[in-house]
């Protein structure tokens, strides 16, 4: 079963395909993403790699938690389910309410 991991403490220059050859070394890769900000485009320091099954996963965990990439320690730990933050408000309303 395919398990999702936690990549923290990114170099905002990092690349997805340097990131994917790293985790490789421990077992398939199944996907991967670096996030980015929407309005800059720039990294947000941190993205997700699925890894193929446990084993790879955990073997992954193991090595690169803490370990340097690309000028960085890596804080590398299983991904957590994404909490429901509730509605997105965000105002836009009509000013003819009041």
């Amino acid at each position: 079963m395919a398990k999702k991991l936690y990549v923290g403490n990114l170099n905002y220059r990092s690349e997805e395909s340097d990131l994917e050859t790293l985790f490789a070394e421990y077992g398939e890769v199944t996907s991967l993403n670096i996030l980015v900000d929407r309005v800059t485009g720039r990294s947000r320091g941190f993205g997700f790699v699925e890894m193929a099954d446990d084993a790879a996963a955990d073997a992954a965990i193991k090595a690169l938690d803490g370990a340097e990439f690309d000028g960085r320690n890596l804080r590398v730990n299983e991904a957590r389910p994404r909490e429901d933050r509730g509605g997105r408000g965000g105002g836009g309303g009509s000013r003819n309410d009041w």
